[in-house]
């Protein structure tokens, strides 16, 4: 009963001399004595808080490094059609996975530490989904068959964050994030929910959907010995279905996962991940991870370190300065504007959350650092051959729990650190494992089409473009072209008309249409 006693009150006693200390006028906790104390702060709840975002966001490490490592990284194959059957490259491929699980950890861990000890901000911060997936399917391509090397794509995106950090400090940033129709910005965001959520379905994932050769998707999930002779051999004959890691990533990965989030178990999507891979670890059976080939011995024998420190071997600092390539800016400018509305919007969103938004200036304290720490983030995440960082939707689990200071991402932050020495069992997590964690993540994103104003065709029609360009081609850029020139030229004709008529010739819901104007001044300064 005594010692139970002496423990109740160091619990009660720690908070209040970590308010007290430096630690807490830093933060600014509650009882701390600084002006702008953040009231309801506790440095033991920030803590909770901030594993509790780590539980959100660690699929994060195994879904990165499994997506990313599809386009091969700096591996070379013999010839395209052969990077299936290369094993030699198939193996330097697996590295460059070994590789991207410690980069992503490490890139995760660095910027969610600065978010939260510089900007002050309950926000867990990670290479993006959506942008992965854009990186590596549309710039880089699939093993490789992109526009631009995978070289070149990471010295894109170095670029690119330095041109955020540019921006940032002028505040430019938050002024090109509400010059674009509020509509629009609501439509890429769910577009991508559809585009990751599709790479989840396809062989970035479960595989269930892998066309045929006739159409240009069909049902997939059929055995190895059944693919299709083409250049994708996941195509299927009609064999379909019959591979068990469809139905594993399925009813364990999926329908386990979404019954625990509807029980709002945290970590719900970590704990399927990790349930599904555990099924998939056991050699000789259906399902195994861990195949006897030379790839498949190569990954049991890292494996089975299951701790170790992972140098890395192949994505260190491999830029390629290549910036006199005109495709190389075509895919900076691209990774610059949907970031631009990933990053602000999240960082909006969760400041209001948390109740750290101003509601006369619209803005959040610290703003301006935050923004840089973001740009910092992305430059330093090329140097580690990942792709662009981001803050994480997730983090709002974090600030549910209570999270209110910088540091619940502090404690986020270390937590991704010692995650980069669990590489071995990171490493060791299949597709299938990932792919129903990114149809789920994409269905909590794409309930933006909520708020897109449905009423008036002159924005519902380039929203709905939007969305259904970016899975269908592949590619955030196409979708936010479509839908940006078809809004040009939809409300651009409408204005002309109702110009040279003097208003008499208007659509008959004009009213209903989403006002659109140039932001004044251009810039919101941040609270420093």
């Amino acid at each position: 009963m005594c010692r139970l006693s002496v423990a109740r009150g160091s619990a009660k006693v720690l908070p209040i001399q970590v308010a007290d200390s430096v630690i807490g006028r830093w933060f600014r906790l509650e009882g701390s004595g600084h002006p702008r104390e953040r009231e309801g702060s506790r440095f033991m709840t920030d803590v909770r808080a901030g594993i509790t975002t780590w539980a959100a966001m660690a699929y994060i490490i195994s879904v990165n490094a499994s997506i990313v490592s599809d386009s091969g990284g700096t591996c070379v194959c013999n010839g395209p059609n052969n990077c299936q059957t290369d094993e030699t490259y198939l193996s330097c491929v697996q590295e460059v996975k070994q590789d991207l699980i410690t980069s992503t950890a490490a890139i995760s861990a660095l910027a969610s530490v600065l978010m939260g000890a510089l900007a002050n901000l309950p926000v867990g911060m990670a290479p993006g989904m959506g942008l992965n997936a854009y990186f590596t399917y549309s710039v880089v391509g699939y093993h490789g068959s992109g526009f631009i090397t995978y070289r070149e794509a990471l010295a894109a995106v170095f670029l690119e964050g330095w041109v955020f950090f540019i921006l940032s400090l002028l505040g430019l940033r938050q002024w090109l994030a509400r010059i674009m129709p509020q509509s629009l910005v609501l439509a890429v965001g769910a577009g991508i929910g559809l585009y990751i959520s599709f790479i989840g379905l396809t062989s970035g994932g479960l595989n269930v959907i892998g066309g045929n050769v006739t159409n240009l998707v069909g049902l997939g999930g059929c055995n190895p010995s059944d693919w299709v002779s083409t250049d994708l051999p996941y195509y299927c004959g009609t064999q379909v279905l019959r591979d068990p890691t469809v139905w594993l990533g399925i009813f364990t990965g999926g329908f386990l996962t979404v019954l625990l989030m509807m029980f709002r178990v945290k970590g719900s999507l970590l704990i399927g991940i990790f349930l599904t891979s555990i099924i998939s670890w056991p050699r000789n059976t259906p399902v195994t991870y861990f195949p006897h080939t030379t790839s498949g011995e190569q990954m049991f024998a890292f494996f089975k370190q299951v701790v170790a420190w992972h140098p890395l071997q192949h994505i260190g600092n491999a830029l390629d300065y290549n910036y006199g390539k005109g495709k190389v800016w075509y895919a900076l400018i691209t990774f610059l504007y949907v970031d631009i509305l990933d990053t602000t919007g999240t960082l909006y969103s969760m400041a209001k959350f948390a109740g750290l938004r101003d509601p006369v200036t619209l803005d959040f304290e610290n703003s301006t650092i935050a923004y840089c720490v973001d740009a910092v983030s992305i430059s330093m995440g090329a140097l580690v051959g990942t792709s662009p960082v981001t803050a994480f939707i997730e983090s709002a689990t974090g600030i549910a729990e209570g999270g209110k200071t910088g540091i619940t991402a502090v404690v986020t932050g270390l937590l991704f650190f010692v995650s980069v020495f669990f590489a071995p069992i990171f490493a060791s997590i299949p597709s299938w494992a990932t792919g129903s964690a990114l149809v789920i993540v994409g269905s909590l994103m794409i309930r933006n089409v909520r708020d897109i104003n449905w009423d008036y065709i002159g924005d519902a029609l380039p929203a709905f473009l939007t969305i259904l360009f970016i899975p269908l081609s592949y590619n955030i850029a196409y979708g936010v072209i479509v839908g940006v020139c078809s809004y040009i030229i939809i409300n651009g004709s409408v204005w002309i008309i109702r110009k040279a008529s003097n208003e008499r010739f208007s659509p008959p819901n004009y009213d209903a249409s989403e006002p659109w104007v140039i932001p004044p001044g251009g810039i919101i300064p941040g609270w420093v």
